[in-house]
């Protein structure tokens, strides 16, 4: 016996079972926890001993059988994604994400449950703080606004008495006002040049917005000055004093805290995509050699198992293939985050070529494909055949043969290319057409249908990540069109503002 051979015969399930970076617990039928993983130690507190035996609602104090759903017949397995609050055993209140599926035994027969959860309560405080930072902001902008439309010594009355500072500035540069939070920084300068109090400058800064401004456009930059370090949120605004003289009016908001908020939001959100990678990854390392494994034992001993061993063995190997499939997709999330624009453009037709190619050797009974001729985009050769495997796969799973050709084809707008994949199949609901690309949402058309649920939300995560879209639009006389707006450009997005 070789040493792999010795390796995997002493691998148990239990030990697989710890190595899991998640929290996780096996019940049985009555929902008595029989495992307690040490990652769900390490998140609730509760040793494996406390944990063991207890109904698995003794996290939330609640019956929650209803709740999470594991056991009701009328809710899908597997469930991903769920939200869920709990106690921990020091009396905090945390945040989960959990997965949870139904354990069966060889017949099929449901014996038990199986529940994996991270702990997300701190990205959670981070969205919440933004959110509300942004409410925030949103509102004292608007109320702002509306009392500028009153009488000017309201309207001072309002800049005087704003915690945010605030000044007005002629198109010769010179402060006419300068409020009191202004003041208290910069002392009263009112009538020196605004380069000069709030840079230092000693000529008009070349970057200055003025002639934007007051050309009436309304413009948002990100400056620093005042106290060291300080970063400021600076909105101006175009605003004709009493005799029709251009005015900027500028105000001036302190965000160095929602920048570090917004700074360590991104950091978790990195922290995730590497989680997601690495647990992608070691799955998939685990799950490769048992589909074959089970390959090997279905072929090598048909003659000798029963039909319906044989049976199993195949269904076993199915579903382990579609969660390497899972994983793979999961593992291509993650990588989105780190697209970068291509050195050259990227041919999108030959992409599309190449896909068409594969699927003929995979599979020759779906509709017609057509194909016009597609402009190219900067966006990666990888990321481009991601997008259009996807949509392609989706429209040739959904349509039928007879339900007439899909075609592929592009249209130019001012700064992208719009893409599109328009089949004849059953169509996506007006309810479910912004769902539809949510990751592991399955709609009433897709009951029955193999996928994993991720392929959509890759395509919409590649379009946001490039500053563009996806959508779905209903085909006329039927079917669904996909879209997806990509960069002609080599830059994506816009680029960051200028912090002097």
């Amino acid at each position: 016996m070789t040493t792999d051979q010795t390796i995997m015969q002493n691998l148990t399930l239990e030990k697989a079972l710890e190595t899991i970076p998640s929290g996780l617990f096996v019940v049985n039928s009555d929902m008595q926890i029989v495992h307690w993983n040490q990652t769900a130690e390490k998140i609730t507190g509760y040793s494996d001993q406390e944990a063991v035996g207890q109904h698995c609602s003794f996290l939330q104090g609640v019956p929650c059988g209803s709740a999470c759903g594991l056991f009701n017949p009328a809710i899908p397995k597997p469930i991903i994604g769920a939200n869920c609050t709990i106690v921990t055993k020091s009396g905090k209140t945390i945040h989960l994400l959990k997965n949870m599926e139904y354990l069966r035994d060889g017949k099929g027969n449901i014996i038990g449950g199986i529940e994996s959860f991270i702990d997300i309560t701190r990205q959670r405080s981070l969205e919440e703080s933004l959110r509300d930072q942004a409410v925030e902001l949103e509102n004292r902008v608007e109320e702002r606004t509306s009392e500028l439309k009153k009488s000017e010594a309201r309207f001072r009355t309002v800049l005087e008495n704003m915690d945010d500072m605030a000044y007005i500035a002629t198109e010769a540069y010179k402060l006419t006002f300068m409020n009191r939070a202004m003041r208290q920084i910069f002392g009263d300068r009112v009538g020196e040049p605004c380069f000069e109090v709030l840079h230092s400058e000693r000529e008009i800064c070349s970057w200055c917005p003025m002639d934007k401004v007051l050309s009436n456009r309304t413009l948002r930059d990100e400056r620093n000055f005042g106290e060291r370090g300080r970063l400021y949120e600076v909105i101006h605004s175009p605003m004709p004093d009493e005799d029709g003289l251009k005015q900027k009016l500028a105000v001036c908001r302190d965000i160095t805290e929602r920048n570090k908020a917004e700074m360590d939001l991104q950091e978790a959100n990195r922290e995730l995509d590497a989680f997601v990678h690495s647990v992608s990854h070691d799955l998939r390392g685990i799950l490769a050699p048992v589909v074959t494994y089970m390959d090997f034992l279905r072929l090598t001993y048909a003659d000798v198992l029963d039909q319906q061993v044989l049976q199993i063995l195949t269904e076993a190997e199915h579903q382990s293939e579609r969660a390497i499939a899972l994983l793979d997709d999961l593992l291509d999330l993650a990588r989105i985050s780190h697209i970068k624009p291509g050195e050259h453009p990227t041919d999108a037709n030959m992409i599309v070529n190449e896909i068409l190619r594969e699927q003929a050797l995979e599979k020759s009974d779906h509709p017609e494909i057509m194909v016009d001729t597609l402009q190219q985009t900067w966006l990666p050769e990888t990321f481009v055949y991601q997008i259009f495997s996807n949509l392609l796969g989706n429209a040739c799973r959904y349509a039928p043969v007879e339900s007439g050709p899909i075609k592929v084809g592009c249209w130019d707008e001012a700064n992208q290319i719009t893409y599109y994949v328009q089949d004849h199949g059953p169509g996506v609901p007006f309810k479910e057409s912004e769902q539809i690309f949510d990751i592991f949402f399955r709609g009433k058309s897709s009951q029955g249908r193999r996928g994993t649920g991720v392929g959509l939300a890759i395509v919409r995560k590649i379009a946001i990540r490039c500053a563009g879209r996806a959508w779905v639009e209903q085909t006329p006389g039927g079917g669904a069109t996909f879209c997806v707006s990509l960069p002609k450009s080599p830059a994506f997005g816009q680029s960051a503002p200028d912090k002097s």
